[in-house]
């Protein structure tokens, strides 16, 4: 259990914490400032444990079968975690970000089912360029959405009014989203084959 690993175990365990959060903003309206901030704040340092572990194991040469598996799955369960408590919270955006939710865990299950074949042949698929982007822009857009109603309160142009940005981080989530599972079942397509 070395150090990137007990940074991926404990991005997994904020996953609860930033739910609980989140939703105790829906049951309790006088908490919705307070818990949204505190709910980001566990967002953003389960995301920067996402990017310190991985850095960590690189430079010292600590990556394991263990940490293989549970990089990505704390990551799945962080931004699919996220997403979900967003279409709880954000009924303005629910109609419109329901489809990019959809994309999301769509993208996530093929992936999914790719490395389990990979694995199957005992070949190892390792995290794209692309791929690291993609995460970047789902953890830019989860806290893009929780913050900006709270800027819309203080706006006094009312800019944040109509979620511009939250618009705008939606659609290169998706882009990025898109293009990087495209990539990857092109990229591994051997394994998709249905006459094998």
């Amino acid at each position: 259990m070395n150090l990137p690993n007990k940074l991926s175990v404990i991005r997994m365990c904020l996953v609860p914490v930033f739910v609980v959060l989140m939703v105790l903003t829906v049951l309790i309206p006088t908490f919705d400032v307070v818990g949204s901030i505190l709910g980001v704040s566990v967002f953003l340092i389960a995301s920067f444990t996402d990017m310190l572990d991985g850095k960590i194991a690189r430079k010292y040469g600590l990556i394991t079968e263990f940490g293989k598996f549970i990089d990505p799955l704390a990551d799945k369960f962080m931004v699919i975690g996220a997403l979900v408590v967003i279409l709880y919270k954000y009924t303005a955006i629910r109609h419109l970000f329901v489809w990019a939710v959809l994309v999301v865990i769509f993208r996530e299950l093929a992936i999914t089912g790719v490395r389990v074949l990979a694995a199957g042949a005992k070949v190892d698929i390792a995290a794209k360029y692309i791929g690291k982007i993609k995460t970047v822009s789902q953890m830019v857009c989860i806290s893009t959405v929780i913050i900006e109603p709270l800027l819309a309160r203080i706006d006094a142009l009312s800019f944040f009014a109509h979620l511009p940005l939250t618009y705008a981080t939606t659609a290169v989530m998706l882009l990025f989203t898109l293009w990087s599972g495209i990539d990857y079942l092109y990229g591994y397509r051997e394994f998709l084959d249905p006459t094998k």
